[in-house]
């Protein structure tokens, strides 16, 4: 194994300073004695840092955060003749999935040794090797930056800073009718225009000139999670880097302003990444936090406007997906919603975009006596899990609509078990057009019944206008986990059409005039038989989105063909076993795999029928981008950026980016250049660690991060 050079990282535990060393390979020393010496246990440590993955019992589990079992015979196998060296070592370097590297080197020795003590396995320390030098690392919080003197503050650097406000200050309010059609150099919100197609009309870069592509500039982010879609107005890019907003010249990157609000997230929820983006509306960016407040900051300067917070710090909920503002109202999408006071499932809740009052909340689970809330078998409430909404919505101004994708349930007992009524388990798994002035529910279509694996629908709304019978029509259109896409009238939620790449096994048909799914019965979960049930809870297709372009009537979709054995667990009763520990889960390849796992399919939304695929090796790792030069850009996890030719698939470009890019690209034009964007590096959701063994030779990003901006040359560049 290649040698490296010792990472050395200080710490003070119980007013002790010590060392923890990563040497050569997984070498690891820890100068601490096997027993936990903080204030905390290791118990304690696990359970704030791994148990939404991993379970509070370290029986693993399978819901939104997916963790292998971390006690038992499988475990036991593969570290009992590993020195505890290793273990500490890939817990530092891999834990938690969306920001390794990021555990303090207390919390990592603690949970080494809780993880082997509940394995009955040794915790006693290695010697440390020779080749292992001790170092003093700098002083935490250490700013090697300081404030110009007031002697450098010459000509040039008043200059530059007139420039500089002079374009924050210059940045235009917002208007519905700007977010329904943006200006064609901007990019005003997380996919672009209120209809998530994630399309824009520049076509400066085009198919006969794409392959001069180049750098233009770049900007190192701090470490984190991914899932960065920026979004750009008026020649100023709007940035969340992991609580730290950012507005820069989209030129060349320079800061205009920067707002930072350190938090953290509930320690046992689960640890997916910040919320995708953020939203412009009137002279505020409105921007969702990992503690689960949502702030309004003055767009020009970053000042805070107001701050709400959306639930108590006991309530095991998240904000993942960018707020949508209609009318006045910033429309946030919660997740997660286990714990605390927060009992049946999830929610979507309006504020006043003037002051963040609360003015309406839609409840994504259906309660009993209220429509939909005769689905569930019979349950009470507090036995309805799940109904999350983890992505952003859409909205139809003509309609006067907002459309969000509600999750899965996290109970699957719920509905397998002897009951009474439906077992549909509305609305779970179903799209949702809501009234945004009164949050009332005008009309839902679920799209996966009686969901029972885990297959979310539960990401992006697209609306496209096609040409019918009777002429325009609006038409929503959205997929879910297996790769199926349904289409749907968008004022009425009337069935149109389905579309299915045949990468899933569990749906034998599909009605034609409901579009009413009939699931295989004997893929049914049982107890102790595991079934091979194509996607497995990776998806076929998951939170990357997808991209319309109107110009070839074509939607663009990532897939990844996967397949997993299911069964139910063996001991449901367990009382370690939390709601997404019913499932029993072995991720395997597809049996007629060819090794080709990222697929770009483009559907013909005028047909409901495949235009093309293409297939390559490494599965997709960012969001799809459609542009009017047209091409269709893409990342993957072999570190590739690619743009490809948007009516046949031919691949007409690409480059390699310092790391995979989790991200959203974008595009927009500044100054006659029309420029290309990703964020490469970080994390996203804890699924992006189970893609990596797919494609064992593209290693994992770290948590580092950089923005990566591209333009073809211009004259002076």
């Amino acid at each position: 194994m290649r040698k490296r050079a010792p990472i050395v990282l200080r710490l003070v535990v119980g007013g002790v300073a010590a060392s923890l060393v990563v040497a050569a390979g997984w070498s690891v020393r820890a100068d601490l004695a096997p027993a936990e010496t903080a204030l905390v246990t290791g118990e304690d440590a696990y359970l704030q840092s791994c148990a939404a993955c991993h379970g509070r019992g370290l029986q693993g589990s399978s819901g939104p955060a997916i963790g292998p079992p971390l006690k038992g015979e499988a475990f036991v196998a593969k570290w009992a003749s590993l020195p505890r060296d290793q273990l500490i070592a890939f817990v530092h370097e891999r834990m938690p999935p969306t920001a390794p590297g990021s555990l303090d080197p207390a919390t990592v020795l603690q949970i080494s040794n809780y993880l082997l003590r509940a394995n009955n396995l040794s915790t006693a320390a290695a010697p440390p090797p020779a080749s292992a030098p001790v170092a003093a690392a700098p002083a935490p919080g250490t700013d090697f930056t300081a404030p110009a003197e007031e002697a450098d503050r010459d000509a040039t650097y008043q200059a530059v800073m007139a420039k500089r406000a002079e374009l924050a200050g210059g940045v235009r309010p917002v208007d519905e009718a700007m977010l329904a059609s943006p200006p064609q150099g901007d990019w005003l919100s997380w996919r672009n225009a209120l209809s998530t197609q994630a399309y824009s009309p520049l076509e400066q870069i085009d198919a006969a000139n794409v392959r001069g592509l180049g750098l233009a500039w770049s900007l190192s982010l701090a470490p984190g999670t991914n899932g960065i879609a920026p979004i750009v107005h008026d020649g100023v890019m709007f940035l969340n880097n992991n609580g730290t907003v950012m507005a820069l010249d989209a030129r060349d990157g320079q800061l205009l302003w920067r707002y930072s609000r350190p938090a953290a997230p509930h320690p046992t929820r689960v640890p997916a990444t910040q919320a995708r983006s953020m939203a412009l509306y009137g002279r505020a960016l409105y921007v969702p936090t990992v503690d689960n407040h949502v702030l309004a900051l003055e767009a020009t300067s970053g000042r805070v406007l107001w701050d709400h917070e959306i639930g108590k710090p006991a309530d095991l909920l998240q904000l993942t997906a960018p707020p949508l503002v209609v009318h006045g109202k910033v429309i946030q999408p919660v997740s997660g919603c286990q714990g605390g006071d927060l009992p049946g499932g999830c929610f979507i809740v309006a504020l006043d975009e003037k002051t963040g009052r609360e003015l309406w909340r839609f409840y994504t689970i259906a309660r009993p006596g209220e429509r939909g809330g005769d689905t569930w078998n019979g349950a009470p409430l507090d036995r309805r899990f799940g109904g999350s909404v983890w992505t952003g919505g859409s909205y139809d101004p003509e309609l006067n609509l907002v459309y969000f994708g509600v999750g899965q349930t996290y109970t699957i007992s719920t509905l397998l078990d002897r009951g009474r009524g439906s077992k549909d388990a509305l609305f779970t798994d179903s799209t949702v057009a809501l009234d945004p002035d009164t949050g009332k529910l005008a009309w839902h279509y679920q799209h996966a019944p009686q969901d029972v694996w885990d297959f979310d629908w539960a990401f992006e709304r697209t609306v496209v206008a096609l040409e019918g019978p009777k002429g325009l029509q609006k038409v929503v259109i959205t997929g879910g986990k297996p790769g199926v896409f349904d289409a749907l009238d968008a004022k009425g939620g009337r069935y149109l059409w389905s579309w299915d790449p045949g990468l899933q096994n569990f749906i034998t048909r599909i009605d034609p005039k409901t579009g009413r799914k009939i699931y295989d019965p004997a893929l049914t979960p049982e107890f102790g038989k595991p079934k091979l049930v194509c996607p497995s809870t990776l998806g076929n297709r998951n939170w990357p989105t997808t991209a319309f372009s109107p110009q070839t009537g074509l939607l663009y979709i990532p897939l990844a063909p996967t397949c997993m054995e299911f069964s139910r667990n063996t001991d449901p009763k367990d009382p370690s076993l939390e709601s997404y520990g019913e499932m029993r889960i072995v991720r395997t390849r597809r049996p007629d795999s060819d090794g080709n796992f990222g697929w770009l399919a483009a559907l013909d939304v005028t047909t409901g029928k495949t235009a093309w695929v293409e297939k390559r090796r490494a599965p997709p790792a960012s969001a799809v981008l459609a542009t009017g030069g047209g091409l269709v850009f893409i990342g993957a996890r072999d570190r590739t950026f690619r743009a490809v030719d948007a009516r046949a698939g031919q691949e007409l470009w690409r480059t390699v980016l310092p790391a995979v890019p989790v991200g959203f690209p974008l595009t927009y034009g500044v100054g006659g250049v029309q420029y290309v964007a990703i964020v490469a590096g970080g994390r996203g959701q804890p699924i992006e660690a189970f893609l990596t063994p797919m494609t064992p030779e593209n290693l994992p990003s770290d948590s580092a991060k950089t923005l990566m901006v591209f333009a073809l040359p211009w004259p002076g560049r």
